[in-house]
């Protein structure tokens, strides 16, 4: 933390006892070596020279730019320097704004002089450019400073005249490994973006945190942080810390990750374009991608409380992000704060230096933002510029300018002894002669015999209890179906790209909805139900036509995304027709009675494999947008079957008719209405009806079925209702979260680890009793019981997920 402003007496330095341990340990560990060299008759090492400035006069210049409070250096820097040997002097006040008196940096052995005075040194630090008048007094001597060489280039030709040597803070090549030390560009952007959210929450008119009070609710503050470098990353993490909801975007795809590890959302724009530059910048955008980076700002702006906007071009005009038309679409009371102001700006609104009004929104255009925290931003200036310079001390202990063999100082130096240097390119790395090591690896002796054994004895093992199992399941044909099923079902999930694992839940979620074939054979009654079993079912079908309908429009929009304006014109619709056929073909049969007995047991199988050929078919993007439609063939299929299969009354028909065009038109509007941001909350969403819709059958099942008809029956009514409930409270949650109307904070309940396994082991024992109990009573109060433990156990897993 920097001093206090107020000076103060100088004091000899106290020494913590951990810092007294580790000199005492130094100490020993020194003499121990050279009593041991003494003993082995060994010559002793001649001691190291130290890195000194021998002299050297470094000179601390006051900043004279309006606005501007920080200093290039603080007392603690100082007391470096001279410890170094070099002779300090500050100018008077030069450290007054950012809160570092004259007695604080004569405390620390500087001497105080006028302005005209610091000139005269053999190094001037400084951080704005200086003005000409104080240059041609510079003479050849030597200046470091954020010079800003490419906006400034006649600061660079009047320090080239008079033979000066240069060295521009802000043309550091930001990709060193070592360089990161004296990155004053980052330190300040660092603070920028703390300073940012500092300034938002005091403008806007809501605190950023949400909270839930007597008097009402408060939802917390979206922010959106448009350029993700060290002072957007900076941002994203002050906003997160005050609990408001953060989004971020930038032209850098790179930058995704980080954004999402700081528990923020990242925005996509529709676009293949790369904004990745050399040196860690980010280069200008084509028209086109900003055209579709407008789009999306645009809607993302009617509900984003607070901007803050970080995109910088080196040595050109901010590119502007946010129009006219977005400030003005965002709530009223909202803030956009532009750190990119001082070049120009991000957001077409702002005034460089001023805070204006826009139709009730509030511009900060601050040009300076650093300087709003000068104390802290010019501890981290100092140390930067402390660290180089010491860098600089070769290790015969003489301070040089080697712009020969450090990178570092050579993309730095923009004048050198008056010769003007041009821009620093670094040298391609050195191709890599692959080297092949023999690897010896350790020898194992293996007993083949032992091995096939185990082996054996272990598949025994499980072929045996699948044997068991099987035998207690009814019906010839089913048991085969679903192992094979199972089989084929992790193959074609296996083979999907991983690119495309967004809409490969989306388009399973889709076929999830087949829990309508449930509802559809417990449908009675007439137009409407007349039981409570009967409403479940009718329940069950309008929740799954929502589910079938949206979930197919969701992954269509998903899969769009990853379609390229180049790509070929698609003709996959064409691939409803061998489905449609299949299932027309059977209606017609079926309708006039000369359907075989064997043929809607093909159909169905036939509608299985276009379910799992669609799954199939996103192994390769060149296909993914196919799986649609081969699975919306599957679904149709298998509706077209269980229709003749239920044997209803027409009035029954009616009603499924009813039930799922409802259902449909429902799915149909929620998911046009969902927008790019808004597709994994969506899936999320829908499987939470399948949930309910899987619940509502297994329960309608057991109402019209009771008991009494077997283990597998009962275990699948249970597992059902299980499965059911369980599935619809998690989903809810995640939807919740992934749209962030819930807290991304894990739930830590205490004991949350013991409360899951009560909830599960109370699963088990309602279901031990479902199974064996003969009294209808009891089997529905367990039945209930393990439907509530379910969704109970839903709930907090999902809740106690952080992200």
């Amino acid at each position: 933390t920097p001093p206090p402003p107020t000076p103060f007496p100088k004091t000899p330095a106290l020494l913590s006892p951990l810092a007294m341990h580790r000199l005492a340990a130094r100490g020993f560990r020194r003499r121990c070596a050279a009593t041991m060299t003494r003993l082995a008759g060994l010559p002793t090492p001649l001691r190291v020279q130290r890195r000194r400035l021998h002299g050297k006069t470094v000179g601390l210049a006051r900043e004279t730019l309006e606005g501007e409070n920080r200093v290039a250096l603080v007392p603690a820097n100082v007391e470096i320097f001279v410890k170094k040997g070099g002779d300090v002097k500050v100018a008077k006040g030069a450290g007054e704004k950012s809160g570092y008196s004259d007695a604080m940096y004569q405390a620390a052995g500087a001497a105080i002089v006028d302005d005209a005075e610091i000139w005269k040194s053999d190094i001037v630090i400084k951080i704005r450019p200086p003005e000409k008048e104080d240059l041609s007094k510079l003479g050849d001597r030597m200046i470091i400073a954020q010079l800003m060489a490419r906006q400034n280039q006649d600061v660079v030709d009047q320090l080239a005249s008079q033979g000066a040597t240069a060295l521009s803070l802000d043309m550091l090549l930001r990709t060193l490994s070592r360089g990161q030390s004296f990155d004053v560009l980052s330190s300040q952007a660092n603070i920028a973006g703390i300073r940012a959210v500092v300034e938002a929450a005091a403008s806007i008119q809501r605190p950023f945190a949400g909270q839930m009070t007597a008097a009402g609710r408060i939802n917390p503050a979206k922010v959106m942080v448009c350029g993700v470098g060290v002072a957007g990353l900076a941002a994203i993490q002050q906003a997160k810390n005050l609990n408001a909801v953060v989004s971020a975007f930038d032209v850098r795809s790179a930058t995704k990750e980080q954004v999402q590890s700081l528990g923020a959302k990242f925005l996509e724009v529709e676009s293949d374009e790369s904004g990745e530059a050399e040196g860690g910048y980010a280069k200008e955008m084509s028209p086109e991608w900003f055209a579709a980076a407008d789009k999306m700002l645009l809607k993302e702006c009617a509900s984003t409380d607070v901007i803050i906007t970080t995109a910088q071009i080196p040595g050109k005009k901010a590119p502007i992000l946010i129009k006219k038309d977005m400030v003005e679409a965002m709530p009223s009371g909202a803030v956009t704060i532009d750190l990119a102001a001082e070049t120009g700006g991000n957001v077409e609104t702002t005034v460089p230096g001023k805070v204006v009004d826009v139709n009730g929104v509030t511009c900060v255009g601050y040009t300076n933002m650093p300087s709003r925290m000068a104390s802290t931003a010019s501890l981290l200036f100092g140390g930067n510029v402390t660290k180089l310079v010491q860098s600089m001390i070769d290790k015969e202990g003489n301070f040089q300018v080697d712009i020969e063999n450090d990178e570092a100082v050579r993309s730095m130096c923009v004048v050198h002894k008056g010769q003007k240097l041009e821009p620093y390119v670094p040298p391609p790395p050195p191709p890599q002669e692959e080297k092949e090591e023999a690897v010896e690896a350790e020898v194992v002796e293996i007993d083949p015999e032992e091995v096939a054994k185990k082996d054996a004895l272990a598949n025994t093992g499980v072929l045996g209890g699948a044997i068991l199992l099987g035998s207690a399941v009814p019906g010839s044909g089913m048991l085969p179906t679903f192992a094979l099923s199972v089989w084929v079902g992790s193959q074609a999930v296996r083979g999907v790209a991983h690119a495309l694992h967004s809409p490969l839940m989306s388009i399973t979620n889709a076929i999830s909805g087949m829990t309508i074939v449930g509802g559809m054979l417990q449908l009675g009654g007439g137009i409407l139900p007349s039981t409570t079993a009967q409403t479940l079912a009718a329940t069950a079908v309008g929740l799954s036509a929502i589910n079938l309908v949206g979930g197919f429009i969701v992954t269509k929009k998903m899969l769009d995304m990853f379609r390229r304006p180049d790509d070929p014109p698609e003709y996959w619709h064409y691939y409803l027709i061998p489905s449609g056929v299949a299932a027309g073909s059977y209606a017609l049969l079926a309708a006039t009675g000369t359907a075989g007995p064997q043929l809607g047991g093909a159909l169905a199988l036939a509608s299985g494999l276009g379910c799992i050929a669609g799954i199939s078919s996103m192994a390769d993007q060149k296909t993914s947008r196919l799986a649609n439609y081969l699975a919306m063939g599957g679904v149709g299929m298998g509706l077209t079957t269980t229709l003749f299969a239920m044997s209803a009354p027409a009035a029954v028909y009616g009603q499924f008719l009813l039930m799922s065009a409802l259902g449909g038109a429902a799915g149909h509007q929620i998911a046009a209405r969902i927008g790019p941001t808004s597709l994994p909350q969506a899936v999320a969403g829908f499987h939470s009806l399948v949930g309910v819709a899987a619940a509502s059958t297994a329960v309608a099942d057991f109402m019209l079925h009771g008991i009494g008809h077997g283990g597998v029956h009962a275990a699948s009514i249970y597992l059902g209702a299980w499965m059911g409930s369980i599935t619809c409270t998690g989903s809810i949650i995640a939807c919740l979260k992934l749209a962030e109307k819930m807290d991304s904070k894990p739930l830590a309940l205490p004991g949350r680890d013991a409360m899951n396994m009560a909830m599960g082991a109370g699963s088990l024992a309602c279901m031990a009793g479902f199974m064996a109990t003969g009294d209808p009573a009891t089997a529905a109060l367990c039945l209930a019981g393990g439907v509530g433990l379910s969704g109970a156990l839903g709930f907090h897993m999902t809740a106690s997920i952080g992200g």
